[in-house]
């Protein structure tokens, strides 16, 4: 337990860790965030695909892999059907005031960095010892540049720097709460894990698929970003072999 709360709390905090360079710059270019976001879907895929579905499969089968995607997917398509997407880009296309409801856009970031913590909890419940921490580990990588870009979007919003930096780690910390429910549910209840590194898999999959991959190809930069994508990809499969 003490382990699993560890590697959550340095997962949750790589978002605050990200948004740092904030406090130095106020813009970025279209070819670096795009770059950050597929190198951040890279790393995502690789964790998925490498690691929380392979380890699914060697304590269930794939009916339960199936079924753990799946629920893994449509939850996520439920948040975004109802929960506000916010382009950190493009302004203009917020469907509010900042202004006037700032706790909404945080809301609806924070949202969407539940399932994250989730897999985290979940992974370190399972039989495989390493598979928490490499989670963990690929879950801070993810969180660093999105951490910056929501920093970068608040900023841009004339949100104090120090003020952005804050509130862009506490967007992270909720996957503190969701990684020890993932954890608590799992311990407890028998047969949950495969469920659940699937569940966590497949809301991980739609985030890079629905989220990260067309923002990261919509301003002209697909070339770059799709060697983005695959050092993220190489990056993460590394790291599996190390741990």
């Amino acid at each position: 337990m003490t382990e699993a709360m560890i590697g959550s709390i340095i997962s949750a905090l790589s978002t605050g860790l990200g948004a740092i360079p904030i406090l130095f710059m106020t813009k970025v270019t279209h070819r670096l965030r795009d770059i950050l976001l597929a190198y951040a879907a890279g790393i995502m895929t690789s964790a998925s695909m490498y690691s929380l579905i392979p380890e699914a499969l060697s304590q269930s089968n794939l009916i339960i892999l199936s079924i753990g995607i799946l629920a893994g997917s449509c939850v996520l398509l439920i948040l975004e059907r109802y929960i506000p997407h916010i382009d950190l880009e493009n302004p203009e296309s917020r469907p509010f005031n900042i202004e006037g409801k700032a706790f909404l856009i945080i809301a609806a970031i924070t949202m969407h960095n539940l399932p994250e913590g989730l897999s985290v909890g979940v992974s370190y419940a399972s039989s495989d010892d390493s598979l928490g921490n490499l989670i963990a580990l690929s879950i801070g990588l993810q969180n660093a540049p999105e951490g910056f870009l929501v920093a970068l979007f608040l900023v841009n919003q004339n949100i104090g720097r120090f003020k952005a930096l804050g509130i862009a780690t506490l967007t992270g910390a909720v996957e503190i709460i969701t990684a020890f429910i993932g954890y608590s549910l799992s311990s407890v209840v028998d047969g949950l894990v495969p469920y659940g590194l699937a569940f966590a898999a497949g809301a991980m999959m739609f985030i890079v698929y629905k989220e990260l991959i067309p923002e990261s190809h919509g301003d002209g930069n697909q070339r770059v970003a799709t060697i983005s994508f695959l050092l993220g990809l190489i990056t993460m499969i590394t790291l599996t072999e190390i741990f």
